[in-house]
């Protein structure tokens, strides 16, 4: 496991310096609308993967981009995002719970096994009388906040990085489509919107 573990996060790290790459090129040279486009497609695609350092790369796209990029970059990373929440909600509990008995995690295979023919809502209450309660209640009732909060958390590859969060989000059937799309257009709003007005060529600052 921990070098499956390891193995995942060298494979997004690597990922992110091949789009770094893409974008020093797009730095180095005229700023094409091609390069920018691919730029963009490769950052979906990297970013709903677990493990790729998403917020990282939007934020050297940000930079490259400076103010005329931001809401593209942001559009971005609500598409990433909701391409790996969507891919999660497409894996079955089966699946999931075979994938955990092969990793040897025993009980939680059977705590998913227990819980898949759940409706959403009594998954929540299952969940909430079987955890311990000194913090799984509260995290459950705040879990659109604690989300938002893991995807600005500094460093938060370790745990899948954004698209593996989303991803975990989906698959766990705890979100609703709808809250979490909300949730994701105002988590990833900040840094976006601070480089729309402060940014190069921003609202209030030009050079």
């Amino acid at each position: 496991m921990a070098l499956l573990y390891l193995g995942l996060l060298a494979g997004g790290l690597w990922l992110s310096t091949l789009l770094h790459e893409v974008v020093a090129d797009v730095e180095a040279g005229p700023v094409a609308r091609g390069a920018i486009v691919l730029g963009v497609f490769l950052f979906i695609a990297f970013s709903a993967l677990p493990f790729v350092p998403g917020a990282e790369i939007g934020l050297g796209l940000l930079m490259v981009l400076g103010a005329r990029g931001a809401l593209l970059v942001y559009l971005a990373m609500v598409a990433a995002l909701a391409l790996s929440f969507a891919m999660g909600r497409f894996v079955t509990p089966g699946w999931i719970a075979r994938a955990l008995g092969a990793l040897g995690l025993e009980r939680a295979r059977d705590f998913v096994l227990r819980t898949a023919d759940l409706a959403d809502a009594d998954r929540v209450r299952f969940i909430e009388s079987t955890a311990p309660r000194r913090w799984v209640p509260f995290l459950l009732r705040n879990r659109y906040v604690a989300l938002a909060l893991l995807f600005n958390m500094p460093g938060n590859v370790v745990l899948g990085g954004g698209g593996g969060i989303a991803f975990a989000a989906g698959a766990s059937r705890l979100f609703g489509a709808g809250p979490y799309v909300l949730t994701v257009l105002i988590a990833v709003a900040p840094v976006p919107l601070m480089f729309w007005l402060f940014g190069t060529g921003g609202v209030w600052f030009t050079v």
